[in-house]
Parts: C-alpha cells; structure tokens; sequence
C-alpha cells in the first residue's frame, strides 16, 4: 500500500559522506558521554529494596512520591502495580541502613498520611545480583549481534551483514548515550527496549538490501550508487506508514502510559528515528564502499543462462 509514490529517484548516495560524518559524530559523543559520565542504573542492577504495598482505595502514586521526597529519599520509584489499589516501590541501596530497617521507615511513613496501607511484601536485590543482570545484558546485546550478521551474511552477503550491525550498533550506542548524558534512569525494561530496537532496526535494513539485490536483476545497466537510490526511494512510502504507526503507538505510551513506561518508550522512540536513518543513510552507503556488486548476489553462471548465453 502506498500513499503517494515518488516519481523521481532521490540521490541519497551523492551526500552519503556528509550524512556518515554526522553520524560518526553523533556516535563518539554517545560513547564519551557514556565513558565519562556513566549509566544510571536503576535498583534492578545496583541492588535495593522492592515493597509491595496495599490500599483499600485507588493509591495517590504523586502523594507517595512527595512522602519519599520529605524523608529525604532520591531515585525512588514508585508506581501501579496490577491495580489502582497496589503500588510497588523500588528504593536504591542505602548506607548503615538494612532492609528491614528502611521498610519499617517507609511503612510508618506511609501509614501517616493513610493508616489502611498494608505491606504485602519485601525484597531485598544484592548488588552482586544487579552485576549479574549487567553481565547478562552485556551478553544478550553480544549475542544478539552476532545472530543478526550470521542471518544477514546467509541471506544476502557477508558485506551487508557488516554494515546492517554497524548501523545497529551504532542506534544501541546513541540511546545509552543519551541516557548517559541526560542520567534517565536504565532498567530491565530499557535494555528490553534497546534489544527491541535492534530486531526493529534490521528490519528496515532487510527491506532496502531486498530491494538492493532485486534491482540489481532488473537495472542492468544501473550503476551501483542509483540502485541503492532507487531501492530507498521504492521503499520510502512503506517506510513512513510503518515507521509512522509504530512510533504513533510508542509516542501514546511515552506521553500517557506514566511513569512506568516512560523510559522503556522513550529508548524506543530514539531507536525508531535513529534506525530509520541508520538503516537508510548510514547502511546502505557502508554496502556501498565495501564494493558490492551485482556478481555478490547473482552467481556469473546464473546471469549467463538468464542472458541466453551458453
């Protein structure tokens, strides 16, 4: 289905260079910041205390928050939790206090300002169990990658497996850079995010490599840089209808889906509008200069028999 179709080619290679550079650019940023300043983790990977806690009414989520902020506690997350009646807190590690300690503290504090709040549970998450999950979303990032080239180098050729994880990465990288700049708070649900971003981004790569081997059996006489042209523009229209209804729904998620989501759609939509780039100007240029030609896809022998040629 396409809303409108263009007509006319667009010469994306011919500043494929500018665009590279920019996002050359973009990327040491991400990874200064993130060397210099860090992530910050939230109590899934530091460690600290889960509460499960009960009303008898909907929960005021905001009046919770400014209880915390009077006792002096920061980072506290604090959100629904099955219904509008049960609310779970996270709380960071806290020095010369133990679990129990800082429980008893929050429940009397909450038990003030409403005396029905019942404590269903605790948790206490050690930091050794954060540095494991640090561990094991490092691997599953790795591992991951590794699956995304070995799909693409069988599917295509190994020089599009190159530059679809070049692109990828380079979209993981400028999210946890942004996340390191701005110190928004990486959780589970983040990272989930952020390896949703790379399945979501060679997606879109896989459409315009598609595109790329087919024109090359149609557009004989084509050079390389105007079959690349050809094939992002042929796929521009299905770009932005489905780029345009996914970021819609993550865009819902962001401005009205609360604290909760907040960060896990806001990872999202960074991802979303820097794999469309990296997809089309950041990908499609690498396959470009690596020097794919139409021998790549199409085996000499196939191309004589289609040709008529003994």
């Amino acid at each position: 289905m396409e809303f409108f179709k263009i007509k006319k080619d667009i010469p994306f290679m011919r500043y494929a260079l500018a665009f590279n550079v920019i996002s050359l650019i973009t990327f040491l940023l991400a990874v200064f910041f993130l060397a210099v300043r860090g992530l910050n983790f939230g109590v899934d990977f530091t460690g600290g205390t889960v509460m499960e806690v009960s009303y008898r009414q909907a929960a005021d989520v905001s009046k919770i928050r400014d209880s915390f902020a009077k006792l002096g506690f920061q980072d506290v997350s604090v959100q629904n939790f099955g219904t509008s009646r049960d609310v779970l807190i996270r709380l960071p590690l806290k020095r010369d206090t133990s679990s129990a300690k800082l429980s008893e503290t929050v429940m009397d504090s909450l038990r003030q300002a409403d005396p029905t709040v019942e404590l269903r549970r605790v948790e206490f998450v050690g930091p050794q169990v954060g540095k494991e999950l640090v561990e094991n979303g490092g691997l599953a990032l790795l591992f991951v990658s590794l699956g995304i080239v070995f799909y693409l180098w069988f599917r295509f050729e190994w020089k599009f497996g190159v530059a679809a994880i070049v692109a990828n990465l380079h979209d993981v990288v400028i999210i946890l850079g942004c996340f390191a700049f701005f110190q928004w708070e990486f959780s589970l649900t983040v990272l989930a995010a952020v390896l949703a971003i790379l399945g979501y981004s060679v997606n879109e790569s896989v459409v315009v490599f598609d595109r790329v081997r087919e024109n090359f059996r149609k557009l004989r006489k084509a050079s390389v840089p105007e079959i690349i042209d050809n094939a992002i523009t042929r796929t521009m229209s299905r770009t932005i209808i489905t780029h345009g209804c996914t970021q819609l729904a993550v865009l819902s998620m962001l401005f009205f889906g609360g604290e909760t989501l907040h960060y896990f759609a806001l990872a999202l939509t960074i991802g979303i509008l820097f794999g469309i780039y990296s997809s089309v100007l950041v990908a499609s240029p690498i396959v470009m200069w690596l020097g794919v030609s139409r021998e790549d896809l199409m085996p000499v022998k196939k191309d004589a028999i289609e040709d008529g040629r003994p």
